[in-house]
């Protein structure tokens, strides 16, 4: 199952090299998700974090980075991955809006692999079954945080429901998904 949607910039948002940004949904055969992040336009004017040692980190949304918020429907807790073009990531637990959850057994890390070519960034981040909520089936709510040269950042997502640019509002995980 293959699924493509559009971000979309939080209006109003200051202009940003990035013309446009796709996101694909391929199911993986065991349950998984990879997901494909391609962003369009001057990205020479985009602050690309450099590759460093896959690992966990902090604050990844203050810097360019893609996210994935992963929830099963009727249910107020959710999941959300940070996917930095440096092949750093952060995974949190939440409750509901904005409640993180106690620390629990902590799902594997997320594969990630980025390139940057004249005109298009590309982020695949590929999510384990066992990193994904539980439940049939699933919402997800796709974004992107894209950082300029000089520092500004734009906010971009499948929908921005709230007045400012919230990636944790449930009206934003807009892209239904089935379990295999």
């Amino acid at each position: 199952m293959t699924a493509t949607a559009q971000l979309l910039p939080f209006p109003g948002s200051p202009p940003c090299p990035i013309d446009s940004i796709a996101v694909r949904v391929f199911r993986e055969d065991r349950g998984g998700l990879r997901l494909r992040f391609e962003l369009l336009g001057e990205v020479q004017h985009v602050l690309v974090p450099a590759t460093c040692a896959p690992r966990a980190a902090d604050g990844l949304w203050a810097h360019t980075c893609c996210e994935a918020f992963v929830a099963t429907p009727g249910r107020p807790a959710y999941r959300e991955f940070n996917f930095s073009p440096s092949g750093e990531w952060a995974i949190y637990d939440f409750d509901a809006y904005r409640q993180r959850s106690a620390p629990g057994i902590a799902p594997a890390a997320p594969m990630i692999v980025s390139h940057l070519e004249t005109g298009r960034l590309v982020l695949d981040a590929t999510l384990d079954a066992t990193a994904l909520p539980q439940g049939s089936p699933l919402e997800l709510g796709l974004t992107t945080v894209v950082e300029t040269l000089d520092g500004t950042l734009s906010y971009w997502a499948l929908r921005h429901p709230g007045e400012r640019p919230d990636f944790h509002l449930r009206d934003a995980f807009t892209l239904p998904l089935a379990r295999p």
